[in-house]
């Protein structure tokens, strides 16, 4: 029976503490990006013309429905054959905000949806342009009430920056990989990053919940 043994996965601290800071700006980047651009394709979705509404459904629909690490794919190595060559970083950043853009649109939608047309009707009784509603009467209702599934799909979209270990992005996990084929200490090494990523998600959530009312959709009550 093997024995238990992290001598070599602590000597290789400092690669997991760079990989764990890398996995923390794709996390904090592909969020707030990702966000914003859910909040516009919602915006979108309901407003826009038809044209760009459709565009939009056929973005949300091919995001929402296929693979992830297909789409990490694609963006890396496919976008590359025809002449667009990107490095590891920021085709996973662009891979994140897009497939993070594509279900938050969906959320913060459904938010939207969910308010009173009294209170779009008021709006508009004060000579409000769209972009006025949009930004001082609906966003920030909506995101109150969306805001937990909408942490949900952050802490998943944080979890799904592994994969981007797969195009040599140096995240925690591609630590982990790094260490594990080195040492041969694949348990041990998978430990390791099991737990990284459960803080991670942890404290994650816990932000999200102390940051919502403070400075994103404010004290107010719907």
């Amino acid at each position: 029976m093997s024995v238990l043994d992290f001598s070599a996965v602590v000597q290789a601290w400092p690669l997991f503490l760079e990989g764990l800071w890398l996995t923390c700006v794709l996390t904090a980047v592909s969020c707030l990006l990702g966000t914003l651009l859910g909040a516009a394709c919602a915006w979108g979705r309901i407003q826009g013309p038809a044209w760009l509404k459709a565009g939009l459904a056929c973005y949300v629909e091919l995001f929402r429905n296929t693979p992830f690490i297909i789409q990490i794919f694609f963006i890396f190595f496919g976008v590359a054959s025809v002449g667009l060559k990107m490095s590891a970083i920021p085709a996973s950043l662009i891979a994140l905000v897009l497939n993070l853009g594509a279900y938050a649109c969906e959320i913060i939608r459904a938010g939207i949806e969910a308010t009173p047309k009294g209170q779009i009707e008021a709006a508009q009784s004060l000579a409000l342009s769209r972009w006025q509603i949009f930004t001082r009467v609906l966003i920030a209702p909506a995101l109150a009430r969306v805001w937990p599934a909408l942490i949900s799909q952050l802490v998943i979209i944080m979890l799904a920056s592994s994969v981007c270990s797969q195009i040599s992005a140096e995240e925690v996990s591609y630590a982990a990989n790094f260490v594990a084929g080195k040492t041969f200490r694949s348990f041990e090494a998978f430990m390791v990053v099991t737990a990284c990523y459960l803080v991670l998600a942890i404290l994650l959530r816990k932000l999200l919940l102390w940051i919502g009312p403070r400075f994103v959709f404010g004290r107010m009550k719907f």
